[in-house]
């Protein structure tokens, strides 16, 4: 494919930036490559200023760069083809789609698979082998069930939603259009509900059920509990990476990013947009405000406000965090001036 070719796919996402090119030098891309690993007939981006210095040493045949002069007259003298843009990562994701696409079989109903009479299966619905859909299953049109799934009864899977192989959802599970659930993952499981007494901890049943909206994604060994009553939600085209705990009750809103080892304790409320990094941590019944941002390992006892960023265990905003790390730094000097201050005063 000519990179003229793709910068026509790309269409107005291209149309709106600048780029270089000419019938002299038009390359032939034939595939998509990181910059570091990039080779003559590949196509690789430039994101910012740590692999800025890549223009120079790179054998990529055209190039996606941020709107930077100085890296364009690089790409120009050196002969690469390049589109400059705002969102670098951005262009390279939608041209990546053009050399690669998930693999989908067919669809089908493989003769193993353990269907209930009274299921309600959706047109051209793949479902693999060894799967099994229970009684009261509604599953959508174009969806995709892969190998050894089981869907307890009266759960609801959305039009062009895919549950790879291995995941589990739980009976009563509500899942929108276009998600994705990745193998391992078990959606709708009981809470973590007891109640202690005289003689131990007392179950409390999870009747509610859990919720996602259209375009959820939830990665490998995610887990995401129904509560006792009412529901567990999660919001529209929320992304929720591998390993990540969400507790019964919690309502996650739209546009959100979960990243590896969160963990979300019951009944937490996620605002629209907010982002936790990875193993950050919430206690229960928390609120995040919208657009808020957990650091790594950040563990969240109190309510967070909107466009808050907090680090730290137990989480304070980020900027003190950075002050406190910086005194921290300095605690074995501070400590040593303590102890000479003592000793002169004993003196006296």
């Amino acid at each position: 494919m000519k990179f003229s070719d793709i910068l026509a796919k790309l269409g107005d996402a291209a149309a709106s930036n600048s780029f270089n090119f000419d019938k002299d030098n038009n390359p032939e891309i034939a595939g998509i490559a990181a910059i570091n690993e990039a080779t003559s007939g590949t196509l690789s981006y430039i994101e910012g200023p740590k692999f800025a210095t890549m223009v120079s040493k790179t054998t990529a045949s055209a190039l996606i760069l941020p709107q930077s002069e100085v890296l364009q007259a690089q790409a120009q003298e050196r002969g690469i083809a390049w589109i400059t843009t705002p969102e670098p990562k951005l262009i390279f994701a939608r041209a990546l789609k053009f050399f690669y696409q998930p693999w989908r079989p067919t669809p089908e109903i493989h003769s193993t698979a353990v269907i209930s009479p009274n299921a309600k299966i959706g047109n051209d619905v793949y479902i693999g082998p060894h799967a099994v859909v229970h009684e009261g299953v509604e599953i959508g049109d174009g969806a995709y069930i892969h190998a050894n799934v089981v869907i307890y009864p009266d759960a609801k899977i959305g039009d062009r939603t895919t549950l790879h192989a291995n995941c589990t959802i739980h009976e009563r599970t509500l899942i929108g259009a276009d998600c994705e659930i990745h193998s391992g993952a078990v959606i709708g499981a009981e809470g973590f509900g007891f109640v202690p007494t005289a003689t131990g901890w007392l179950k409390v049943e999870q009747s509610g059920h859990t919720v996602l909206e259209d375009g959820v994604v939830v990665g490998c060994n995610s887990a995401i509990d129904r509560p006792a009553v009412g529901e567990t939600r999660v919001g529209r085209y929320t992304i929720i990476d591998n390993l990540v705990q969400i507790g019964h009750g919690c309502q996650i809103g739209a546009g959100c990013a979960l990243a590896g080892q969160a963990g979300i304790a019951g009944g937490v409320t996620l605002g629209n947009r907010v982002i936790l990094a990875g193993q950050s941590g919430i206690a229960n019944q928390v609120k995040i405000g919208d657009g808020a941002i957990a650091s790594a390992k950040a563990g969240i006892h109190s309510d967070v406000a909107p466009g808050e960023i907090v680090s730290g265990l137990p989480a304070v905003p980020h900027k003190q965090f950075i002050k406190v790390s910086a005194i921290l730094n300095r605690l074995p000097d501070m400590y040593q001036t303590f102890k000479q201050l003592q000793r002169q005063m004993k003196q006296k």
